[in-house]
């Protein structure tokens, strides 16, 4: 009975997390793409926290921390740490990046590469269960170890255009070992694409920039995302959208300060499931040194 329950838990509110961060398309392509890390000069720290609005016990959340700078010319590096709880089972990624940048030109255009490498490890959490914390199906599930895993990804950028794709979790992507635990929902394959449109003269505050994101995720059908940013520049403003084919729509707006950012978004459930599931909120915090 409790093995039922764990994976009521684990899985039914899963659906939340098939939409990841919605800063990724737009303010944090890092969080996603390595070959990302290190591309503007500077020290820059992401933080962004994630829950299904909801009192089903054990909804999602998801917190994540990235840090990423430029050391030396052509070479970024950083950090990527992601923390994610649905029901009982809580999973930490940290990885490392190294991402090398090649300019084809004088006018901000260049080819990047990345490659991340860290840890991944799932626990379930004995302090929320209301059971029998002897079952041995629990005790089975922690003795499992935690396992190397690795990202790799390509971008093509210029002062407007983006273009790129990544391969994130190659472990549960290429090696059946990593089926051992409950790894559905992860993201396997992603490539996104966005265009900066100036709406006024050269210089003028308004950009709307429209993006599509195609993403194959591990035990779901594909998913293509599509939406846009709309900027005010010379205000610190923007509001954006992005729709989901796993039927769902994101809603955002933030302040980008240079130095600093905040953002505030709320992805609605546009399916049958929205009797049952609330939508789910994130806060992200963007400081630029």
């Amino acid at each position: 009975m409790l093995v039922i329950v764990l994976l009521l838990l684990g899985i039914f509110p899963a659906c939340a997390q098939l939409n990841p961060f919605q800063t990724m398309y737009f303010q944090n392509k890092y969080i996603y793409n390595p070959a990302m890390a290190g591309l503007e000069k500077g020290l820059s720290l992401d933080l962004d926290y994630m829950q299904q609005w909801s009192s089903f016990p054990g909804t999602p959340r998801t917190e994540s921390f990235t840090a990423d700078f430029q050391p030396v010319n052509k070479v970024g590096i950083g950090l990527n740490v992601n923390n994610d709880q649905a029901g009982l089972i809580k999973s930490t990624r940290v990885m490392g990046t190294y991402a090398y940048h090649l300019p084809l030109s004088d006018n901000n255009e260049h080819l990047s590469f990345g490659v991340s490498l860290g840890i991944n490890d799932s626990r379930v959490n004995y302090n929320d269960i209301n059971g029998d914390v002897t079952d041995q199906e629990l005790a089975q599930y922690n003795q499992l170890k935690p396992y190397v895993d690795g990202d790799f990804g390509i971008a093509y950028t210029n002062n407007r255009f983006y273009i790129g794709s990544a391969l994130p979790n190659i472990r549960s992507a290429f090696f059946k070992s990593s089926d051992q635990r409950f790894d559905a929902d992860r993201l396997l394959y992603i490539v996104a694409a966005s265009y900066k449109f100036p709406l006024q003269a050269e210089g003028g505050g308004f950009v709307l920039e429209p993006t599509a994101a195609y993403r194959v995720v591990k035990g779901y059908s594909n998913i293509f995302d599509v939406g846009f940013n709309f900027a005010m520049n010379n205000y610190g403003i923007y509001f954006q959208t992005i729709y989901h084919t796993s039927q769902s729509m994101g809603l955002g707006f933030g302040l980008d300060q240079h130095t600093y950012g905040i953002n505030f978004s709320y992805d609605l459930v546009t399916s049958a499931l929205s009797n049952y599931v609330n939508g789910t909120f994130a806060l992200g915090l963007k400081v630029k040194l």
